[in-house]
Order: structure tokens, then sequence, then C-alpha cells
């Protein structure tokens, strides 16, 4: 038979119950028809994303998901996004994410204000960048490549294994003791500032009263990556849509071709059925995409309730919505919804705690009725847990 296969990734929308929502989840709360038909006719569960001692992170959470231990293969987030970027690594070489950050400095305090410098636009952090890169004095051996919004490669020979934090874990939090630390990352980091807080662009922010982009941050660091290629795991060829480079990147390591999606931002007003349509195209020709939405991400780290579910609703709606439409021209198709990880609004971080999913086919959406809602409670309730390879194996061969 000939099957299509779609993993749709709404990244980090699984959360934790909240009072405002009178102790209900978003995931509860949203109006999902098109999650509620896929979870009430095929299987739903958990699957454990994050594997044991190791961080929250998407990079760690879409591999597992894809039945790629990162035990094995993983070597840190940044070599996936520089993939992402057409950045080579030498042997010899590390690459760092290098964000924009917005940070505040409060007294003997400096608290992370938001780790998306106020979700910068693309061309005002190129500029940034560019500026950075010509007049900054970085060490020899240090390249720096502009990616998407505020997120940035910085490639170092011979770089050090300092410890570093990811921005997004420490946001609204004091982190000096982490910048007073004797470490090169940290030098770097401290020298950014004098070059960033009177740059035009942020002149301009801080006339127009937003977040501005006044420091770099480096982490995610890890050399050159290994990986089979999909085809060769599976059998089966395809294509990743995602604005984000780290998921991108992630793609091209594994021989996934990275498909364009004009409006895709990785924010709330990404176009989404832009995503979906995209995806229906590319399967005339490919057996298999994978579409991931960071939107209820970026809710989550801005304790945004309100956008966390409007995210939901629109991935409903115009993407599994539009999917299950568009599919049903080909003579088979299964499709599979899951959180990569939570970013509980609670928290404004990734938790490690395993995150629902539900896969369904053609003959059981079109015959089936709706009973069953796409949540956290339900698929708890199921008692059905997968780890490793066993949600994606499971998927491939679900009828």
């Amino acid at each position: 038979m000939n099957r299509r296969y779609v993993v749709v990734v709404g990244d980090g929308m699984a959360d934790y119950p909240i009072p405002q929502l009178g102790n209900k989840t978003p995931l509860e709360v949203a109006n999902t028809p098109n999650m509620d038909i896929i979870s009430s006719t095929g299987r739903i569960g958990r699957f454990v994303s994050i594997p044991d001692g190791m961080d929250p992170g998407s990079d760690i959470a879409n591999m597992s998901i894809l039945g790629y231990d990162p035990k094995i293969y993983h070597t840190g987030r940044a070599p996936i996004e520089a993939a992402s970027m057409g950045v080579e690594l030498g042997e010899d070489e590390v690459a760092f994410r290098m964000n924009l950050v917005c940070l505040e400095f409060k007294n003997k305090e400096v608290i992370m204000k938001s780790h998306s410098a106020g979700e910068i636009s693309t061309q005002e952090a190129k500029e940034l960048v560019k500026f950075l890169s010509e007049n900054m004095p970085f060490p020899d051996g240090i390249r720096i490549y502009p990616g998407v919004a505020y997120r940035h490669i910085l490639v170092w020979k011979n770089g050090p294994s300092s410890n570093t934090l990811p921005p997004h874990d420490y946001l609204g939090k004091d982190i000096s003791d982490y910048l007073s630390k004797d470490d090169p990352v940290v030098s770097l980091i401290k020298m950014s500032w004098e070059y960033l807080k009177d740059h035009p662009i942020n002149r301009e922010r801080r006339r127009k009263g937003l977040y501005e982009a006044n420091s770099i941050w480096l982490w995610g660091q890890g050399k050159r990556m290994e990986l089979p290629s999909f085809k060769e795991k599976y059998g089966i060829s395809g294509g990743i849509i995602s604005a984000v480079d780290l998921i991108k990147g992630l793609g091209i390591l594994l021989g996934l071709k990275p498909i364009y999606v004009e409006g895709a931002t990785g924010y709330l007003d990404t176009n989404y059925r832009g995503k979906a349509e995209k995806a229906i195209e590319f399967l005339k020709e490919k057996e298999f995409v994978l579409i991931h939405v960071e939107a209820p991400d970026e809710a989550g780290h801005n304790a945004d309730i309100e956008g966390k579910i409007y995210a939901i609703e629109r991935i409903d709606q115009d993407i599994i919505g539009t999917l299950i439409r568009g599919l049903s021209r080909f003579e088979d198709y299964s499709i599979l919804i899951i959180s990569d990880h939570l970013t509980p609004i609670s928290k404004r971080t990734h938790t490690t705690e395993p995150t629902p999913f539900a896969y369904s086919t053609k003959r059981r959406i079109e015959k089936g009725i709706k009973n069953k809602k796409f949540c956290e409670r339900s698929a708890e309730d199921s008692g059905i847990i997968y780890e490793g390879e066993e949600l994606f194996l499971s998927f491939l061969k679900y009828s």
C-alpha cells in the first residue's frame, strides 16, 4: 500500500493544570476537533522524549521522536543549527548557539529579561550580528553566522568546553553568579555589552519601549554530529518543515529535505496553513514529512496562556484540519500529533515528563467518531507509554 506519513510537532504545547483555566491545561481548554478525532480513532499515550539525565531541549526531544537515541548521537544543540545554515564544522571546531538577549542590570543583579531580545526581527538581528562581526575584537579562530530572529551561530576553533546556561531556562532570574565566572565564554558575553548598548537599533528599540538586544548569549555548544540517514534507517524519504534552524538542521543531518514556507516565523504569527499546504504538495513525490510549530513553546516561555491556547487552536484548525482534508486524495496515510516536551506556563521552561501523543490512519479517521480529547489527561489514562524507538516504529506499523 502506498502510504504517506506525517508527524506534526506542537513544540512545548503540553503543560500542567493552570488555576486560571480551572485547573485544566491549555490542551484541555483549547478547541481541537481535529486532534480529538486522531486520539479518538487511533492510539493515544505518552512518550518519554527526554532520556534520563539529559536536558529537555527540542533537539533531544525531536531526535527521540524520530527514533534516534540522543545518548548515542547527540553532541550538542549548536552543531544541529549549524547544519541548517550550511555551516560545516571541522574536527577541531566547536559550534555555539549565539542568542541575542535582553539583560536588565539592577543594582548587583543581572536579570535575564528576554531570551529573544523581545522577539527581535531577523532584519534587525542580522544588522547587529554584522556589526559585532566587524567591530568586536573576537579571539582568533572565531566565525559568526547570522540566523533567524534572535538565533545565530558562533564557531570557535579549539573552543572551550564551558558549562553554559540555556537563556530561556533563566527568564526573570538573576544570572550574576554565572556572569562572575572566569571563563572565556562569559568574557565574550560581557564584551558584547559595550558594543551593543548604544547601537542605533537598540536606541530605537528603547525609544519604542521594546526590549533591547543588549547582549549575546553563548550556549548549546558541541562538535560535529554524525547520524545514519532517515532513508537508511526506515527505507522512506521525506522532508521537514520548520521556521527554526534547530529542527531544520536535524532534518538536514538525517537527509530530510528542508521545505521553505513563506511567512513561517517561529512565533504566534507563523503561517500555519501554509505549512500544511506545502506538506501536502511535497507528499505527492515523497513518503514522509515532519511539520514543526514553535509557537506554543514561545508562548510557554513567555507565560502567555492565551497565546498558547491560540497557537494550539491554529495548529488544530489550520494544520491538522488542512492535512486531514488534503491527505484524503492519497490511497492511505498515517498522522501523528505530539508535543515534543512540556513547556509549562508556571515554569516558563522545558520539563522532562513524558509528553502526550496520538496517531491514526486515513481509514480510521474517515470512519471514526470524536469521543476522546487530545490532552495530557487522556494520554495518561490510556496507560500507554513508549520510549526510544518504540513510538516511531509503532507509528509506521499502525494500520
